[in-house]
């Protein structure tokens, strides 16, 4: 008979294998995950747990509180069940426990997956079909739908010389963030794109920074980003422009130059995740859709 207990650090290799064993669609490093688990910024072991049977993982789920638009809400980030144990009523037990837990914290609803600041996939892909099922019993309902698309960077190069030439005859300078843009480059984000704060603050620790910005009179209206979650996967964003410079290239301007710097580094692919315009990252960078993920929530 197994048990419910906290997931402690000293899990972590374990749980490793245990997560590229059970979820098949999918691929962590250990960095990656001490990433998704530990460096969360709301990071609560008493939200993490581990269903475990004779010193063995048999399941496993990992929780995250936050306030949205003084909304709370409560995140299933992560959860996976051996293949062999399914259908026993272990995912439920380690759902029903976490559930219990964001209610004693106030959370007004759960979602799954889609964590804003640090998350690992947007929502459930339903070739995870069992999962659909699971939370659909557990009282969740189906709300949005999202996707990621990628970018072949060994095909097409990148480079916007000329197109920020014709910015400059505008008096718009694109160039590389440094450390002194940090705090305009913050309080713009607070006034237009909130949610984004943490994911560039996290693109500063690349080497070189991982974020361009675009000025007009030498202040910044516009800003790309990468690396800033799922740390070394290619994944690219967030970014966004100011709604009075939309329509004049800029973003698609933002855009190849992260691209252009992942390819630098060494890397075949761009993960451009949770994707909105799909039409813009197709014409800009031929980007294609990768993953589709349904969205799911239960109000509480």
């Amino acid at each position: 008979m197994g048990e419910i207990r906290l997931f402690k650090e000293n899990d972590l290799s374990r749980l490793l294998v245990f997560c590229n064993r059970n979820m098949e669609l999918d691929h962590f490093t250990e960095p990656l995950l001490r990433e998704k688990i530990l460096e969360d910024p709301a990071y609560d072991p008493q939200n993490v747990l581990i269903y475990e049977e004779d010193a063995q993982i048999i399941g496993f789920i990992d929780g995250v509180t936050r306030t949205i638009r003084d909304e709370k809400i409560g995140y299933v980030k992560l959860m996976a069940v051996d293949k062999k144990h399914r259908r026993k009523g272990i995912g439920a037990l380690l759902y029903q426990a976490l559930e219990k837990r964001f209610k004693e914290a106030g959370m007004q609803k759960v979602r799954v997956y889609d964590v804003p600041f640090n998350y690992f996939m947007p929502g459930i892909d339903p070739r995870y079909t069992p999962a659909l099922s699971f939370f659909e019993v557990q009282g969740f309902k189906r709300f949005a739908d999202t996707s990621n698309m990628i970018v072949d960077l060994t095909a097409q190069t990148f480079d916007t010389t000329e197109q920020e030439k014709k910015l400059l005859g505008d008096g718009i300078v694109i160039r590389r963030a440094d450390y002194d843009d940090r705090d305009e480059l913050m309080a713009f984000i607070d006034e237009f794109f909130g949610l984004w704060r943490y994911e560039v603050m996290n693109a500063y620790n690349s080497i070189p920074i991982a974020i361009h910005i675009a000025l007009i009179n030498d202040k910044i209206r516009a800003f790309s980003a990468h690396n800033g979650n799922n740390f070394g996967t290619g994944w690219f964003g967030p970014m966004g422009t100011h709604p009075d410079l939309r329509g004049k290239g800029i973003g698609g301007i933002l855009l190849k130059r992260c691209l252009n710097d992942m390819k630098e580094w060494g890397l075949e692919k761009s993960i451009i995740p949770w994707v909105g315009p799909i039409r813009f990252y197709s014409y800009y960078v031929n980007a294609v859709v990768d993953r589709v993920f349904w969205r799911y929530e239960k109000v509480l």
